[in-house]
């Protein structure tokens, strides 16, 4: 083995062990990501919240990204040597190569998060649904009652207050136009 790298050019051993180095280390990133670790985030002990809902934006330069940026350019280049092609066309054949790695590891980790849902309730998403009254809700307010309604895309049963002058009884379909700070539906009857 030590002979064999020994008669390597420059150029061959720095490709060889960039794809070597870069293929250990994505190995072990893949396999601490599939067993739930996060090693993205190479900042440090910092704990930040971020209020809204904004989603994770596409990121094409991540470490992941560039593992596998560095991993197929090694390999892509080693190839290339071995199949004679001159060392300009090499490089730029493995940058293209590694380029479309990044490329297609952001797209797939990207799209794969958009995929996990909180399964948090957010109530403001109810407005504007329409449900059935499950449990009688008193006119104007005086008494509590549930209404059956699809959030989220799940049946939930949730409370609810009218501001009709008569009382909501089962069955009676109904819309929810309002949502009060501590998450009660006000809702108006639809079948009048």
């Amino acid at each position: 083995m030590e002979q064999w790298f020994t008669a390597l050019t420059s150029f061959e051993k720095i490709y060889w062990i960039v794809a070597i180095l870069s293929s250990i280390i994505l190995l072990i990133l893949i396999i601490v990501t599939f067993l739930g670790g996060d090693v993205d985030d190479m900042s440090g002990d910092v704990d930040v919240e971020i209020e809204g809902d904004t989603g994770i934006s596409f990121q094409f330069l991540s470490f992941k990204n560039l593992m596998g940026f560095f991993t197929i350019f090694g390999w892509v280049g080693i190839s290339c040597l071995e199949s004679g092609y001159s060392k300009s066309l090499t490089v730029i054949i493995s940058v293209i190569c590694g380029l479309l790695m990044m490329l297609a590891m952001a797209s797939l980790f990207y799209y794969l998060s958009k995929l996990q849902s909180s399964g948090t309730l957010k109530m403001k998403n109810a407005l504007g649904q329409i449900g059935e009254v499950y449990l009688t809700i008193g006119a104007n307010r005086s008494k509590i009652g549930k209404v059956s309604i699809s959030v989220q895309g799940t049946l939930r049963e949730l409370d609810a207050l009218t501001e009709e002058e008569k009382d909501l009884h089962q069955g009676d379909v109904v819309k929810v136009k309002e949502v009060t700070e501590n998450g009660i539906l006000i809702v108006q009857l639809l079948n009048k």
